[in-house]
């Protein structure tokens, strides 16, 4: 395929130049792929319903229609709202003060930066995360197997892979018995979201994209601890 070869087929991930053809009169013929004989993107007659299923659902079809024959450009935006989420569950969950009637009350203002607090833990964690991947993806692929990384594609399936993050707002709002059992198959779920992105990316062995995703959660689980540390510490200095 030469350099005009902007997609993805959906099934077997060979290159392709277009995934229509338009004719005259507005009539469209689905591009056939040259490697597999089916068509490209099958998805480009679906509706997008039906593709938000197939990505819940950890197709790898569906992951090649999202990250390489669409447009979609919301991963920063979609990165901030899942933050957004992950902060307000972590504040909702903090034992504090008594709220007081009073709107000048220190109280109020002290909850409030302690959500911005959370916020801020959030994302350090979701970078350590993501620096994690990338390091140990780097290292293994672009220097020991000498394949080039598009680092920046990579990073746009990562974000748009904690889409999952989202349901943690359910899970704060109507709370129950069994919420640390929905935490952890929310994270479970996201996890296997990213693993599967790696793969798609890269379209490598999914061995590679779980150890990828091992390192990427070790890294965040040290920052994470390194963080609590230094808040202690803080709180020591404070209070002596």
């Amino acid at each position: 395929m030469g350099k005009d070869a902007f997609y993805r087929c959906v099934e077997c991930n060979e290159k392709a130049a277009e995934l229509h053809r338009d004719y005259s009169n507005g009539i469209l013929k689905i591009t056939i792929c040259g490697s597999c004989q089916r068509p490209v993107d099958k998805y480009i007659e679906y509706d997008p319903v039906i593709i938000l299923i197939d990505a819940i659902l950890c197709k790898a079809q569906a992951f090649r229609h999202i990250l390489f024959n669409t447009s979609l450009n919301i991963h920063w935006k979609l990165c901030a709202f899942c933050l957004l989420c992950e902060a307000y569950l972590r504040w909702s969950v903090l034992q504090g003060s008594e709220q007081s009637s009073d709107p000048a009350d220190i109280i109020r203002y002290t909850k409030e930066w302690e959500f911005y607090g959370k916020f801020g833990l959030a994302a350090l964690e979701l970078m350590a995360f993501c620096s994690g991947m990338l390091s140990f993806l780097w290292l293994w692929v672009s220097r020991l197997q000498g394949r080039s990384v598009e680092f920046s594609l990579l990073l746009r399936a990562l974000l748009l892979s904690c889409y999952g993050k989202v349901l943690l707002i359910p899970v704060v709002i109507w709370e129950h018995d069994y919420s640390p059992l929905c935490l952890g198959l929310i994270k479970l779920f996201v996890l296997t979201s990213n693993s599967q992105a790696v793969r798609v990316i890269l379209n490598c062995s999914r061995r590679l994209s779980l150890v990828a995703v091992c390192f990427g959660l070790l890294s965040e689980s040290l920052t994470a601890q390194a963080c609590r540390k230094l808040s202690w510490s803080i709180q020591d200095v404070w209070t002596s």
